[in-house]
């Protein structure tokens, strides 16, 4: 069974920095892309940010020059470094992996997702 289990959210000052993990556990062949999705209630889930397994990123705009995603691919962890947060960047954060595992019998890429962490930016 695949777990992803995210850790670093929290409350935070406007202006204020969070760094969020999630750490990949479980039955898998590889990690391909990683990432980072937000979704606030009543909202759509929206990308953040995503990287490849060889360390190609993509931003969402608003995030863009703010938030920076990493992997460490040892630790089969993702990393999110949130600097100079807004309120407006108040959501409940997901980690996403894309796994290659046996599905039926066969090697599939598969989506996962976490459980979600709360990210609060307020005064």
């Amino acid at each position: 069974q695949v777990q992803l289990v995210e850790s670093g959210g929290g409350l935070v000052q406007p202006g204020g920095s969070l760094r969020l993990s999630c750490a990949v556990s479980g039955s898998f062949s590889s990690i391909n892309t990683m990432g980072w999705y937000h979704q606030a209630p009543g909202a759509q889930r929206g990308l953040v940010a995503s990287i490849t397994r060889s360390g190609v990123t993509n931003y969402a705009d608003s995030k863009n020059g703010r938030f920076t995603i990493s992997r460490d691919n040892a630790k089969n962890t993702v990393y999110l470094q949130m600097n100079s947060l807004k309120p407006e960047d108040t959501d409940v954060y997901y980690c996403n992996a894309v796994l290659l595992t046996t599905v039926g019998g066969s090697l599939k890429f598969a989506n996962y997702w976490g459980q979600g962490t709360q990210v609060t930016v307020s005064s």
